[in-house]
């Protein structure tokens, strides 16, 4: 019996897994809408892909509940799976057949019916862009068109709901933005992605994040609403010749939370009441370091992930 309402594809309550005292995922409570990207973040450890196992039908939950496509992931794990495409960041397809023997393969694997194969394989090479490769060995393919038709064969079965667990990982950058076009693509159809990424790039162009960390979810919001809510921080760049010395000079000032290096400058996370400017200048003046530039900036999504799981760690 369907418990998710008709607009989300994935709901959890209170979601949680031990394994012995461990505790794996820690009272996770979120709802996916239906089409939605929904991004799942957070350092290796945090409880990820477990939650990912709970919700794919792998695991049971110790407690707490969770439903997929409207199925309860306990109660009816083998309709869960029926309702979801899965593709991981180790390359799944068979490098010794070709294209369309692997299209052929996971046709039958995932239980696609007869009078419907052939229309599924079309879309799935038209969608992989390997129409006229069809015959060609699949470990011959550049990393890139392996990702697109891993991907294609995942949804062959036309799952609602759509896993993907770090589906970039190792391909080049002009292949992971071609590879976020075809995710946008089916996100229009209707199709529900769920996808962690470590590309903090990548995490911007989802429509929602939940940051997890040690078990727990600790964030979650659109991206500029996780931007804009730095922990009530906010965030200066400086340029400077010095930058060990910058900050070393800095590493007590009053108001600064955070220095660290991005690119070939620093980025400081000060308390968001407070202009720390005067004062930086005024101390790297004192330490005898020029600055060429101070200004406050709009965080980006790496900024958000370290001063999040920074601020839990401060209250451990």
């Amino acid at each position: 019996m369907s418990t998710a309402s008709d607009s989300h594809s994935v709901v959890t309550r209170n979601l949680t897994k031990r394994f012995g005292k461990f505790v794996a995922v820690d009272n996770v409570s979120l709802e996916v809408r239906r089409g939605e990207i929904f991004g799942f973040l957070g350092p290796n450890g945090a409880g990820k892909s477990t939650t990912i196992r709970i919700l794919c039908g792998l695991l049971t939950p110790t407690e707490g509940t969770a439903t997929v496509a409207g199925h309860d992931v306990a109660r009816d794990p083998e309709r869960v799976k029926l309702s979801i495409g899965y593709m991981s960041q180790k390359f799944s397809l068979y490098d010794d057949l070709t294209v369309e023997e692997n299209i052929d393969f996971f046709s039958g694997i995932y239980g696609v019916p007869e009078e419907r194969r052939e229309a599924r394989k079309t879309y799935a090479l038209e969608l992989s862009a390997l129409a006229e490769r069809r015959a060609t060995l699949t470990g011959l393919l550049p990393g890139g068109y392996k990702q697109r038709l891993a991907l294609g064969c995942a949804i062959l079965h036309e799952p609602p709901v759509l896993f993907l667990d770090e589906p970039t990982s190792g391909v080049d950058p002009i292949a992971r933005r071609d590879f976020w076009d075809l995710i946008y693509q089916l996100s229009e159809r209707g199709i529900t992605i769920f996808v962690t990424t470590h590309y903090m790039d990548e995490a911007e162009y989802c429509h929602r994040l939940a940051l997890m960390y040690r078990g727990a979810m600790i964030a979650l919001g659109t991206p500029a609403e996780l931007k804009r809510d730095l922990g009530g921080f906010a965030l200066l760049q400086l340029e400077v010749d010095d930058l060990a010395g910058t900050i070393n000079a800095l590493e007590r000032e009053v108001g600064i939370e955070d220095v660290a290096v991005f690119g070939s400058g620093l980025h400081i996370r000060v308390k968001g009441d407070l202009d720390a400017r005067p004062a930086i200048r005024r101390r790297l003046r004192e330490a005898g370091i020029e600055v060429r530039l101070l200004e406050p900036i709009e965080a980006s999504m790496e900024d958000v992930f370290v001063g999040l799981i920074e601020a839990e760690e401060r209250k451990r």
